[in-house]
């Protein structure tokens, strides 16, 4: 069995799915303004010590995939409060587990709306984000990254979906700092950062990402 970190005591595979259920980390809700599907994911309650890819991916084929399976749908992934240590699964277990996907589900997905992705989210999705989603049509492809709520609500229903209460203190506490990224909605990885820039991320993430 493929370990998404190596837990140091593995719950039983039904215990994981029944964590994954009981934490909310994966809900659809509601539509988008370009009416698709929306299915949220809470990037802070993902306990990435204590799964297995295979109890995920069990998880997803269960319960969510059956609702994706004939409709178009968009992803919005909160990534506020996020740590590597604690809620990062690992390159190989987010390959693994887009392998898993269903063709069908794959080609019908159209955004992905990566709320408050820092710099770090960034660097590892401009190195690795074509070789974890890969091909022409690759999700890597359909990343928005939104700095604000204030432009998720520009495509997403405000009333359609639940954003937990700390993504808002989040937002207050962001008005008090300078800002170090453009606000808005970004989409274009490779220009965002420089060549240099890449090189010296990957001996990084490759060793200490790799599940």
């Amino acid at each position: 069995m493929t370990s998404i970190t190596a837990p140091p005591c593995a719950l039983p595979q039904s215990e994981q799915e029944n964590l994954i259920e009981k934490l909310e980390i994966f809900k659809i809700q509601g539509k988008d303004k370009r009416g698709c599907t929306i299915l949220r994911i809470i990037g802070k309650n993902f306990p990435a010590r204590v799964l297995n890819v295979e109890a995920l991916k069990k998880y997803l084929e269960d319960v969510i995939f059956p609702s994706l399976r004939e409709t178009p749908f968009s992803m919005v992934y909160v990534n506020t409060g996020v740590s590597r240590s604690d809620n990062f699964p690992g390159i190989s277990a987010l390959r693994s587990i887009y392998e898993a996907i269903p063709v069908k589900i794959r080609e019908n997905l159209d955004s992905i709306y990566f709320l408050h992705p820092g710099f770090q989210s960034r660097l590892f999705l401009a190195t690795f984000g074509r070789l974890i989603f890969p091909g022409p049509g690759g999700w890597y492809w359909k990343v928005r990254y939104v700095n604000r709520l204030e432009f998720l609500w520009e495509n997403v229903r405000r009333k359609d979906i639940e954003i937990p209460e700390y993504v808002y203190e989040e937002e207050e506490e962001m008005e008090y700092r300078p800002p170090t990224m453009d606000y808005g909605m970004e989409s274009d990885h490779p220009r965002l950062y420089g060549s240099s820039i890449l090189d010296c991320t990957v001996s990084t993430y490759s060793t200490r990402g790799i599940a």
